[in-house]
């Protein structure tokens, strides 16, 4: 029998919300990427809850048992259940009566069974109970095993029922699998017959999910089969997958954590609008594209930006080229970080005022750029105008 353990199952909150569950004669398991994670030794963020007792009863059992059940998504059959200030999610058993691509009507269900065969992957059908023994409805231990991402049962029909599952398929793959493996062949076969459903998909769900992907420890893997498949060109027009790898590379040699958007820059991708990225998503980008691309040196951009956006410009750059970056590339963007320009307006005036003195500060910033920001405060007011 396989368990799983740790302080997600075993803390009390935890407990205490399967225990109202079973302790009233309902199922209760922990599934998915709790389960998926634990079983690798991967960091555990959520707990979802999967029964077989209906939403009423979920939240009936909670308020008994001094919970607070939130009714987040009960058409769906999901309450979240707050037990010591975290949050559970739980879940009837389902099937699926309809799906368009984008959403499903449920029904529910008694049976985790049907409600294993609704689910994307494998490896993300297996639910624990409180105890830790994990039951396996669907063959999915293997495949996890063997780091196999596999779609449940028919792949083309669980893409059909869920176009976002073409991405998540490369997310997963790019997170829990093994690209020595080799790839599923139905899985990639299905994928490339059903690339047009990538467009029905709203905007930020892809966006999200392309960020997902991009911040795997080594995503380039999974760009290039993308790229093979079409999956790519569908999704990010205009990207490339050559320079990923060489980021990767890059990143760990400056001590970079992953980053999406930076890694998402490298590709060429440029319309942020498609992703329906946050603002302060899309102006980084932005900046990131800019930058690579600027005659702007780094200890000017750490000037200008900040350090950490020298860094991002500097392996950009590197892996644009196909090369490493220079040995003293963090001791040059030190130097631009720790610089300040010695001139201010008020040592202009009164001999410049309005435009006039904005344009004088403009030249003496750039003179004091090109020397290397050496130049001192009496050096610069010294040059004539």
């Amino acid at each position: 029998m396989t368990r799983v353990s740790g302080d997600w199952l075993t803390r009390d909150s935890t407990q205490a919300v399967m225990a109202m569950l079973t302790e009233a004669g309902h199922a209760a398991h922990a599934v998915g990427g709790c389960v998926r994670n634990a079983l690798l030794g991967a960091p555990v963020t959520d707990v979802d809850i999967a029964t077989d007792a209906r939403p009423e009863r979920v939240t009936e059992l909670a308020q008994a048992a001094g919970l607070k059940p939130v009714p987040t998504g009960i058409d769906h059959g999901t309450v979240t259940v707050v037990a010591a200030g975290e949050g559970f999610e739980v879940t009837t058993y389902r099937a699926d009566v309809e799906t368009d691509g984008r959403r499903a009507v449920v029904r529910f269900s008694t049976d985790m069974v049907e409600d294993a065969r609704r689910r994307d992957f494998t490896m993300n059908a297996l639910y624990a109970a409180p105890d830790g023994s994990v039951t396996d409805p669907l063959g999915g231990l293997p495949d996890l095993h063997a780091r196999r991402v596999r779609f449940i049962e028919d792949a083309t029909r669980r893409i059909r029922e869920d176009y976002l599952r073409i991405l998540r398929f490369f997310r997963f793959s790019a997170w829990y699998g093994d690209p020595d493996n080799g790839w599923d062949a139905e899985a990639l076969a299905a994928i490339a017959e059903n690339l047009a459903g990538i467009a029905t998909l709203s905007r930020e769900r892809v966006g999200q999910e392309v960020l997902k992907l991009m911040a795997a420890p080594d995503p380039a893997p999974a760009l290039a089969v993308m790229a093979q498949t079409g999956a790519l060109a569908a999704t990010l027009p205009g990207a490339v997958p050559d320079p990923l790898g060489p980021l990767v590379a890059i990143e760990a040699q400056l001590g970079l954590s992953p980053d999406g958007l930076r890694r998402l820059a490298v590709t060429g991708f440029e319309d942020a609008k498609a992703l329906r990225l946050s603002k302060a998503q899309a102006k980084r980008l932005d900046r990131l594209r800019d930058l690579t691309g600027s005659p702007q040196d780094l200890p000017e951009i750490a000037w200008r930006h900040g350090p950490a956006t020298a860094r991002d410009t500097a392996a950009l750059r590197a892996a644009s080229l196909g090369q490493w970056p220079d040995p003293d590339t963090e001791a040059r963007i030190a130097r631009g970080a720790q610089a300040k320009f010695p001139v201010t307006a008020r040592d202009l005036m009164p001999d410049y005022e309005g435009a006039a003195l904005g344009r004088r500060l403009q030249e003496l910033e750039a003179d004091w750029i090109a020397s290397g920001m050496t130049r001192t405060r009496a050096q610069l007011l010294a040059a004539k105008g």
